[in-house]
């Protein structure tokens, strides 16, 4: 049966992987991003399915008309998918405090903002899945990721929660803790890496060392990992927590 999906950061990586996999099986799609234009390839290719919202999970209101956009567009919002994020690396005592902030407000408070929007739509439908894309990082601290880690354990937290809220009326929800993928993250997060304080080098300096030959190799294949989303989107049951892939030591990092 067709669901109606919502796919935060569908513009690359693993949302982008997601909102396809979904259009092919039939599905209709909401698919977000905060440059729309990075999915005219989609809604080129897949018409009437989509519907394009411009998305900055940060803004309250957005998240809100990115639901309505599902229920005006497709009549009801069957999966949320909030995937949007990304990373930073850097040793703690060297990330302002505004830089880590905007990290929480991105991988956490994104996340709340999206399942805030949703809920009562899903509780009225009496039915629903919110999936939330954590990341190993999320269960293992990993030098250089503390903002990181402190969004993506406070997501595992706030999921486990609120599952144990919504789930009288139907609707489900897990955090999903995947591996390195294929998605270019691991790149982006250490793009503005700079030289870091040698006091630094044999914990955060270490870990960047290991991974910069990871980046583009990793085991995580973005398609594999949504097409078992799409069939975590017809489980009865979800658990709380949910770990995918492999996650060899040290390059468990994920996007």
């Amino acid at each position: 049966m067709s669901k109606v999906w919502l796919v935060t950061g569908s513009g690359s990586g693993l949302g982008r992987a997601i909102a396809e996999a979904a259009l092919e099986e039939g599905n209709r799609v909401v698919a977000t991003a905060r440059d729309t234009e990075q999915l005219n390839i989609l809604a080129e290719r897949y018409g009437a399915l989509l519907r394009v919202a411009r998305l900055d999970v940060t803004d309250e209101e957005q998240a809100e008309a990115a639901v309505n956009a599902a229920v005006e567009g497709f009549g009801r919002l069957d999966v949320l998918v909030n995937n949007a994020g990304y990373g930073d690396f850097r040793p703690f005592e060297e990330m302002p405090s505004t830089e880590f902030r905007k990290l929480i407000e991105t991988c956490l408070f994104g996340v709340v903002n999206l399942t805030r929007a949703a809920i009562p739509v899903m509780r009225k439908q009496r039915q629903g899945h919110i999936l939330q894309i954590s990341s190993i990082g999320g269960r293992i601290g990993f030098p250089g990721n503390a903002a990181y880690s402190a969004a993506k354990w406070g997501v595992g937290g706030f999921t486990e929660a609120v599952a144990l809220e919504v789930a009288p009326f139907g609707v489900r929800m897990t955090a999903l803790e995947p591996g390195g993928m294929r998605t270019n993250w691991g790149k982006r997060a250490s793009y503005s890496m700079h030289p870091i304080m040698p006091e630094y080098e044999n914990s955060v300096g270490a870990l960047v060392s290991q991974l910069a030959g990871l980046w583009g190799n990793e085991t995580g294949d973005p398609a594999r990992v949504a097409a078992v989303i799409l069939r975590l989107a017809d489980a009865e049951v979800l658990p709380p927590h949910l770990i995918l892939g492999i996650h060899p030591a040290g390059a468990a990092l994920s996007g």
